[in-house]
């Protein structure tokens, strides 16, 4: 590691012209270009997924399951993790029906966000889903039906008007949550890094992309307009669309809809995101084909985000799953290490790979969790020591920067107070 020090001093000298607009003991997470900052310092994320938080803490006697899984998580240097604000109708909901909730789901959001904030970490809170799990847009959409709109496709949550106001109250009841736990109001505590508009959105019934577009624009103003303190993300894939069609022909055959450039242009939309899953897509190519599909995969991500969005991207989910044919916890630790590497690369330089997050962290006693993909930091010890390793790495970027703000200040106080300086009317003297 120590070669790549020079390059990084370079980089961050660079970057500690940015850093002088922060204001300090600002605990929010700010994107000012390609980087993140937290109290006038880069920040990177390296972190996890764990979907089922808010529903496991909304039974008290499951909560130390999630203050496991915080505290492991802590003590192999994550620093963010992103998480599900929603649960619409169905099996103990959070949103039993339009603007009506349950507030032993919402204090279970609540013991999330308090434990999260007790161990150094951060949140990415996603508001709504595509798929059908916990509700999804279906639920919306056939609330809407249950009030007479004659809706036909699910795809309709993007566009009827009523069903578009479900989910800005469900956002405005989000972020206006008074924390039972902490005190704090949602949109006031800096705790959450970021909101996300929804799990992975799609769009098949009009793969132009202008429905989800319009989409996006509308929702990412709405949320801006009650919360000025929070970043907003999408919660895209990262799959490329008409905006970009010299590049489609990286999509793993998916036309979803969506338009990883023009999606991410936005205004209110701060920071890109991408998923990848080669065992998923590419579920018929041999590992060496995934890796180098996922390879150039992130390499175009990374360069789009850093020369034509210019905002921050982060890897919102990767994994391996064990239950690829053949699988072992090498091959596994080999896709992580690939990821980390994208990542580290482009950190060092300077670049707008910003993080990533696996997919999933379990804690122990969860097998009915499980879905192949799962991590537990205690059992999984080679996966593991590759997420510390990328957690030093990180941190070191971070640490070396953090030296050389802190020492900048402490020459620009000593200049200001020095009776040296004052008795030569504020002129520099010498070198």
């Amino acid at each position: 590691m120590k070669q790549h020090f020079p390059r990084i001093l370079i980089v961050l000298l660079l970057l500690h012209q940015k850093c002088l607009l922060s204001v300090n003991g600002d605990m929010f997470i700010r994107s000012r270009g390609i980087h993140f900052f937290l109290n006038g310092t880069p920040f990177y994320a390296n972190g996890f997924n764990a979907y089922w938080l808010m529903y496991v803490a909304s039974d008290p006697s499951q909560r130390p399951k999630v203050s496991a899984a915080f505290r492991q998580a802590a003590a192999h240097g994550l620093t963010v993790a992103r998480t599900w604000a929603f649960s619409d109708g169905g099996y103990r909901p959070l949103q039993y029906s339009p603007g009506s909730y349950n507030e032993h789901m919402f204090k279970g959001l609540d013991f999330v966000v308090a434990e999260a904030r007790r161990h150094g970490m951060k949140l990415i809170l996603s508001l709504a889903n595509n798929y059908d799990s916990f509700g999804g847009k279906k639920q919306y959409v056939n609330w809407a039906r249950s009030r007479g709109q004659y809706l036909m496709s699910d795809d309709d949550f993007f566009t009827n008007s009523l069903v578009k106001g479900f989910y800005k109250n469900h956002i405005r009841s989000v972020v206006n949550r008074y924390n039972t736990i902490t005190g704090v109001v949602y949109k006031n505590d800096p705790t959450i890094m970021a909101w996300e508009l929804m799990n992975e959105p799609r769009c098949t019934s009009d793969p132009s992309g202008r429905t989800i577009q319009a989409w996006i624009m509308e929702m990412a103003s709405y949320l801006k307009s009650i919360d000025r303190n929070h970043l907003v993300e999408v919660g895209l894939e990262g799959f490329y669309g008409q905006s970009s069609s010299w590049r489609t022909n990286l999509n793993p055959g998916f036309n979803i809809g969506t338009d990883f450039i023009a999606n991410n242009r936005i205004p209110g939309i701060d920071f890109a995101t991408v998923h990848s899953y080669p065992d998923q897509w590419l579920s018929s190519s041999n590992d060496q084909k995934q890796l180098s599909f996922l390879s150039n995969w992130l390499d175009a991500h990374i360069q789009d985000a850093q020369f034509i969005l210019h905002k921050p991207l982060l890897i919102t989910e990767f994994g391996k799953s064990w239950k690829d044919p053949g699988f072992s916890p090498s091959d596994r630790d080999v896709l992580f290490n690939t990821v980390y590497s994208k990542i580290y690369a482009s950190a060092k330089r300077g670049g707008a790979a910003a993080g990533g997050l696996f997919w999933q962290l379990l804690a122990e006693g969860m097998d009915s969790f499980r879905d192949g993909y799962e991590i537990i930091l205690d059992e999984d010890s080679s996966t593991g020591k590759v997420i510390t390793q990328q957690a030093h790495r990180l941190y070191q970027i971070r640490k070396i920067f953090s030296r050389m703000r802190n020492s900048a200040v402490w020459r620009r106080a000593r200049g200001r107070r020095s009776p040296w300086n004052a008795g030569n009317h504020g002129k520099r003297i010498g070198n």
